[in-house]
């Protein structure tokens, strides 16, 4: 019943236009009553996006298992999970990417999302690092570095239309991340310290950070400075203090690398 709610509330969406379609025309669509909508998503948004919930789910369950020894490596491997996801249902998922594009309430309702398996990713990383001081600080840098490219990689993919393999994007995007934070810092533990002792290039970051891998960038705005980490790409590097949402923070690279 979920996936032919699902499947009727977004048909409805590319006919007529998510404002124009009702909780009613849905469920009208695919011939149930309200009470069922209702029962498997909270709002018409929910019915956009209804694979997050069960990927959300299965990351959780794949972090859970892993041995710890490569806590960076097993925060890349999950955000794969992500990606299989998309690949998987290629005309829906670049369907979905375009009317998301299209509707406000959409992309900010896709942020949440985001922000949830940015968190996740997170709170396995400080099971690794630390709950207090650095260790707390480069768990939320890496895990907003890992969203940050996963998503890059799958945005080159959906906006050809789902042409090629989106893994080859995704794959190079999250090996930067590797390389830039794979290694111990030769500090405290969880420190964040200079290139080659396991931290940014160029020096050490002093607050949140997300980075974005990205081919070619425009010159960086105030907010943010390009740093280059090798021949063929660079990082997006954006400082923000402590509590700011992350939809400001979204706003603020796209602004700067030109997405719209």
């Amino acid at each position: 019943m979920r996936e032919v709610l699902a499947q009727a509330a977004f048909q409805l969406f590319l006919e007529r236009g998510f404002e124009r379609t009702t909780v009613d025309d849905i469920v009208a669509r695919a011939g149930v009553g309200r009470r069922s909508f209702f029962r498997y998503f909270p709002s018409k948004e929910d019915a956009v996006f209804p694979d997050h919930e069960r990927c959300l789910a299965e990351m959780t369950e794949f972090l859970a298992a892993v041995d710890g020894s490569d806590p960076v490596g097993a925060v890349c491997d999950a955000a794969r999970i992500v990606l299989r996801m998309y690949a998987a249902n290629p005309e829906f998922s670049v369907q979905r990417y375009r009317l998301t594009r299209e509707v406000p309430g959409l992309r900010t309702y896709e942020l949440s999302v985001v922000r949830r398996y940015e968190q996740t990713l997170a709170g396995h990383l400080r099971g690794r690092f630390g709950e207090g001081g650095d260790g707390e600080l480069r768990a939320e840098v890496i895990a907003a570095s890992v969203v940050a490219a996963h998503n890059n990689g799958l945005r080159l993919w959906l906006r050809s239309g789902g042409a090629g393999d989106p893994e080859v994007a995704v794959d190079h995007a999250l090996a930067l991340v590797r390389e830039v934070w794979g290694r111990r810092p030769a500090g405290r533990a969880g420190a964040l310290s200079p290139e080659g002792e396991g931290g940014l290039p160029g020096g050490s970051v002093s607050g949140p950070a997300a980075t974005l891998p990205v081919p070619n960038p425009p010159a960086a705005a105030s907010s943010a400075d390009a740093l280059p980490v090798s021949g063929d790409g660079e990082v997006i590097v954006m400082v923000a203090r402590k509590g700011t949402p992350m939809w400001r923070v979204v706003q603020q690279i796209e602004a700067v690398v030109g997405e719209n």
